[in-house]
């Protein structure tokens, strides 16, 4: 199978974690797409969806499924959405999209996080996957000397030879060259340098299911 049949075969198996007549939180990436096109079919057995993205939003209303903005919102049964890499512990690397900070905060207020990605994201360890950073922009480079002292190397995120501009207005540094034995503890000193806005490590909040897609099949992990 090729790694987009895999991606639909998880999108596919995520419907059963759909909640009927209740909200559900989507998120943003090309997996998360397959998931949209998935819950199309059944938008008429849901109240609506939270989107993490713009991007994830305008996806989710030319199929006519209505979105809500999280502040509307008071009780979300499930987030679905995909990892960049995740451990068999549940701890994620996300942001690969761009829309790390607004997932971060869709997935707090779900009551279970569904991760769903292709078997290639499974590793023991993080880092290979470049770790997002989501940085108001004038702190730029305080922010990267302090992440330089982590051990990691910033680069700025550029699309078109331009810097790739968040849905909140910030930048993003991608730290590359990061082994990251205890993500939960560095998901907290990431976050606490001023400027940050969030970093892409789910750990303190990871993954309580996760749907693999293999090519013996769909691998579940509960975590």
């Amino acid at each position: 199978m090729t790694q987009d049949e895999l991606k639909q075969a998880v999108a596919r198996a995520a419907i059963d974690y759909v909640v009927e007549g209740e909200i559900i939180g989507v998120g943003t990436g090309s997996t998360a797409n397959f998931f949209i096109d998935e819950l199309a079919k059944i938008k008429d057995r849901i109240k609506g969806a939270v989107a993490s993205s713009e991007a994830t939003a305008n996806r989710l209303k030319l199929h006519g499924i209505d979105v809500l903005d999280l502040n509307q919102v008071d009780y979300m049964p499930v987030y679905i959405d995909g990892a960049d890499e995740i451990t068999p512990h549940g701890a994620m690397i996300k942001g690969g999209g761009g829309a790390l900070t607004r997932e971060k905060i869709v997935a707090s207020v779900a009551m279970q996080f569904v991760c769903i990605a292709d078997g290639s994201k499974l590793v023991n360890v993080l880092g290979n996957f470049p770790l997002p950073v989501e940085v108001i922009p004038m702190a730029q480079a305080a922010v990267a000397r302090k992440l330089s002292a982590l051990g990691g190397e910033p680069r700025l995120r550029m699309k078109d030879g331009k810097p790739v501009i968040t849905d909140n207005g910030c930048i993003i540094l991608d730290v590359v060259g990061m082994r990251i034995l205890h993500p939960t503890e560095l998901e907290s000193q990431i976050n606490n340098i001023p400027g940050v806005v969030t970093v892409g490590l789910f750990a303190q909040r990871g993954a309580d299911i996760a749907l693999l897609g293999t090519a013996n099949g769909i691998q579940k992990y509960t975590f």
